[in-house]
């Protein structure tokens, strides 16, 4: 039993010397620096809304069947492919319908479509061929990058490359250099637009009652994508 004892006794006393003598090793020099990047790109999809509704001219009216059908031919004649095309939203509820069977001069059947454009150069032709008096509105919903993956990666890198070169130059000015990463972390990675809705509108709306020859350049902005890391290297 004392053996037994005394042999832990001496397990213990080993475990101690190591560990103080872990304890007593020097602290690694470190510095924490943050790098940033951003960059600007111009989207290439842009998804459009386009709203159509019936209307009534004298006792006449205009079925949204016929507009939705002008509006099908616009886009076909654009070469845009048809699952760019779809139908965002029909606005009515039960009441509206029993209404209409009612009384069909009454009710004006609404729907909503949305076209996804790689740029904004066939907006005219396109609603230029649909009766005006059918389109509700036509508005800019969304648009992104088909490389934002590549894009924000891209953007991270330049962040990173960012803090090193910062940390290097740093310790460059008081005769160091850094001696690895200790540790990377990501702080943000974003991406935003600038794209201001009464201003897109502005440009639908002239769209509708202007010549393709007489379009303005529309003010699209551009996105902006802005990443931000912290790193930790350790000091030579």
């Amino acid at each position: 039993m004392k053996k037994v004892m005394l042999l832990a006794a001496g397990l213990f006393f080993t475990l101690s010397t190591f560990a103080q003598q872990t304890d007593n090793k020097p602290p690694v020099k470190k510095i924490e620096v943050n790098g940033s990047a951003e960059m600007e790109i111009t989207p290439d999809e842009i998804y459009l809304n386009i709203t159509l509704r019936e209307y009534v001219k004298g006792k006449t009216k205009t079925e949204i069947s016929i507009l939705e059908k002008q509006l099908q031919k616009a886009v076909i004649d654009a070469g845009i492919a048809k699952e760019n095309f779809t139908i965002e939203n029909v606005f009515g509820n039960n009441y509206d319908w029993l209404r209409k069977k009612k009384d069909p001069l009454e009710f004006m059947a609404r729907k909503q479509y949305r076209l996804k454009l790689s740029k904004l150069d066939k907006v005219n032709e396109i609603l230029g061929a649909v009766d005006a008096e059918g389109i509700e509105n036509a508005r800019i919903a969304s648009y992104t990058s088909s490389k934002m993956e590549a894009y924000r990666k891209e953007v991270k890198i330049k962040a990173l490359q960012a803090a090193k070169e910062k940390a290097e130059y740093m310790l460059a000015a008081i005769g160091n250099k850094i001696d690895g990463v200790i540790e990377i972390q990501e702080i943000g990675t974003d991406n935003y637009s600038d794209v201001r809705p009464e201003m897109s509108n502005m440009y639908m709306a002239k769209a509708r009652n202007t010549s393709e020859d007489a379009m303005p350049d529309i003010d699209f902005k551009t996105i902006k994508i802005r990443a931000e890391v912290r790193t930790v290297f350790a000091i030579k």
